[in-house]
């Protein structure tokens, strides 16, 4: 019979050790997180999630992997928010526009000539009004890792438009939203609601004659190939969110929910980073290929046209002394 001596005791008690994390505490399984992208590799829309796939790396080594699928391979914005909710999609982007179908109090950010700068626009959505919003779309189950900037929308047209009575009986393609709609009606223009990815063929084809983007998503979208006049109105500050799923985040524990929300704020201020220098190659980019940039005249009449649309869209958002609120801060 073997003797169980001090030596035989403290060499069971080690391979007990050694052995112990496999039985007791086994590997957290890799999830693998689904991510729309309108756009290409080489544009923010994709870098951000490289970038954010890289931070979760470091800080979460093996814990994710990123299923980043490009060129809107899973549709347009209204397509991906749909496979959110559902849980089909885990995280994407999206401009408020498109989710202002969900959660109307979006179309604060929205409201024409409202904000001065990017640095106006940053101050409202970390503020207590940001905060408000994130609420709301966390309760129709958007979780917001951040807000991100895309830049100015500025108009697109086959032929120069700088004033706005020169839109009156135009068909322009527009977000499909009452803002958007509303906005473009009150120029005497005729907005009809199509997808991002399919708004190429629809001015190619005469379906639409203008619409409104942002410099980086004109050249990204290739539409200079179609509406090949940029007029600098900058009316409308593209604003948008870093998003996740519910089902997907509510399947996280607090403190890696934690650090992709640190993760996702530094992404946030890495994408509107990218955005300011693509949008000097985006515009290099459509001047070689026959694109033209115009300056708007009159600004006093296309101010004119969005106060009403203000004034519309008010009580939606909070009422007018909200909105004056944040015009004055």
């Amino acid at each position: 019979m073997r003797t169980l001596n001090r030596r035989t005791l403290l060499k069971a008690g080690t391979l007990a050790v050694l052995s112990t994390p496999y039985l007791a505490r086994p590997a957290i399984a890799q999830t693998t997180i689904t991510v729309a992208s309108l756009l290409g590799e080489d544009k923010p829309e994709t870098k951000i999630w490289r970038f954010l796939a890289e931070k979760a790396e470091e800080r979460l080594p093996g814990r994710f992997r990123f299923n980043i699928v490009t060129n809107g391979a899973l549709g347009g914005e209204k397509q991906v928010a749909d496979g959110i909710r559902l849980g089909a999609v885990q995280a994407s982007l999206s401009t408020v526009s498109a989710l202002s179908a969900w959660v109307p109090e979006l179309q604060l950010l929205d409201l024409p000539f409202l904000f001065r700068s990017p640095e106006h626009l940053r101050r409202v959505v970390t503020g207590p009004v940001g905060d408000n919003l994130r609420e709301r779309l966390a309760d129709e189950r958007f979780i917001v890792g951040g807000f991100i900037d895309y830049g100015a929308r500025h108009l697109l047209t086959r032929t120069p438009v700088t004033r706005p009575e020169q839109l009156e009986g135009v068909t322009i393609r527009v977000i499909n939203s009452p803002l958007h709609t509303g906005l473009w009606s009150a120029f005497g223009a005729v907005p009809v609601g199509i997808p991002i990815t399919e708004t190429y063929n629809a001015l190619s084809t005469g379906v639409a004659d203008a619409m409104d983007l942002t410099k980086s998503a004109y050249a990204g979208f290739k539409l200079y190939e179609v509406v090949p006049c940029l007029t600098e109105t900058g009316h409308i500050r593209a604003s948008g969110v870093i998003y996740f799923s519910e089902g997907f985040w509510n399947g996280l524990d607090p403190e890696t929910q934690g650090l992709l929300m640190e993760i996702s704020a530094e992404a946030a201020l890495y994408f509107n980073a990218l955005i300011v220098e693509d949008e000097t190659a985006a515009m290099q980019t459509a001047r070689e290929n026959g694109g033209e940039v115009f300056q708007p005249e009159d600004m006093d009449a296309w101010r004119a046209g969005a106060r009403g649309v203000w004034a519309e869209f008010a009580p939606a958002v909070g009422g007018m002394e909200r909105i004056e609120m944040i015009e004055n801060g």
